[in-house]
């Protein structure tokens, strides 16, 4: 079965006369669809009958909230929410000077198996439905009281291996009787899956792409991304190139820096080198540690000195403001502990 917010309002129209309810009846039950509503009893204004014959049809609840975490440094919060069939994903909600911020899962799991990832360590569950991605949205926005200003596909999962859902969870979120989430407030994530991105470039919408890289060196980049070892830097950054060309869309690479691993200033240079003449943005990061992981963040003079040899070298780099580190707002984290007590 489906859930309620994975109809859009056509299939609303097109439910509701198979039911033989007015055609209206459709616009009222997207609209409380669109503001996060999966508590029938809080559509009021439709009839018992109606509500019963949903209840019958469709998934319900769509996300379950089983935690809720709110950090004291900068009022990040997280949300892990239960999917109909156990699975575990997390949202978090982040607020800017521009407005909230959400990050959302695509997966419940993921398959890349990046070994610096809490995501990958706990496993694979499926694959989310564009309901299920919008959901998580609609649902935080009716929680938090507020409306959400922009969204980045950058939580638990790879968004290109779910790549159908994906593109059609991003047209549900732009649609302007829905959402109307403007498509240059929406980022997508991925680890570089080159086939998707070639095909990403057609779709028409100015989503902006984000290519998470995290060394700049074929070796290293295949230690870290198991991904890589498909798709070599240059396949990737031909491709890269291409879309910017294509599209006039700027990509931002993503660049976690690992104590050790990838932080010193030979890496840098060799960063500027692999990159340079392609339209991009870097966004470095300072990298996320979870009990267990190998890998543990670079010091903020390492942060420093990697991020002044790229501005020297003329590249437009930038630090990742970090948020909800007490409340392990990096995807992946909370997930993973949850399964862990549940399977002892």
């Amino acid at each position: 079965m489906n859930t309620i917010f994975d109809y859009g309002l056509a299939d609303w129209e097109a439910w509701t006369k198979s039911k033989g309810v007015p055609k209206y009846r459709a616009a009222q039950i997207y609209s409380f669809c669109s503001k996060g509503v999966q508590d029938l009893d809080r559509m009021q204004n439709l009839p018992l009958d109606l509500r019963k014959a949903i209840r019958e049809d469709f998934v319900l609840p769509v996300l379950t909230l089983q935690q809720e975490f709110r950090s004291e440094n900068d009022g990040t919060r997280k949300f892990v929410f239960r999917l109909h069939d156990g699975h575990i994903i997390e949202t978090v909600a982040m607020w800017y000077k521009t407005g909230v911020s959400v990050c959302i899962s695509s997966q419940s799991g993921c398959r890349m198996g990046c070994s610096f990832c809490a995501s990958a360590a706990a496993g694979f569950g499926r694959n989310l439905t564009p309901g299920e991605m919008l959901g998580q949205i609609t649902v935080v926005a009716d929680l938090i009281g507020e409306r959400i200003r922009s969204v980045v596909v950058m939580g638990i999962g790879e968004p290109f291996d779910n790549y159908d859902n994906l593109i059609a969870f991003l047209h549900m979120a732009n649609a302007p009787e829905g959402l109307n989430l403007g498509a240059r407030h929406i980022t997508v994530s991925t680890c570089g899956l080159v086939p998707q991105m070639l095909e990403f470039m057609h779709v028409n919408l100015q989503v902006n792409l984000s290519v998470s890289l995290h060394a700049p060196d074929d070796r290293l980049r295949a230690e870290l991304m198991p991904a890589a070892r498909i798709y070599t830097l240059k396949e990737l950054i031909d491709a890269c190139r291409r879309y910017t060309e294509e599209t006039g869309r700027r990509i931002t690479f993503e660049y976690s820096l690992f104590s050790g691993v990838n932080d010193n200033p030979e890496q840098a240079r060799a960063l500027y080198s692999l990159l340079r003449g392609v339209h991009c943005h870097v966004n470095l990061i300072a990298a996320n540690e979870f009990p267990g992981s190998a890998y543990h963040r670079s010091s903020s003079e390492r942060v420093r000195s990697f991020q002044e040899i790229l501005e020297k070298l003329g590249m437009n780099v930038t630090l990742r403001r970090e948020m909800g580190s007490d409340i392990q707002a990096a995807c992946g984290q909370l997930r993973r502990g949850i399964q862990e007590r549940e399977t002892i």
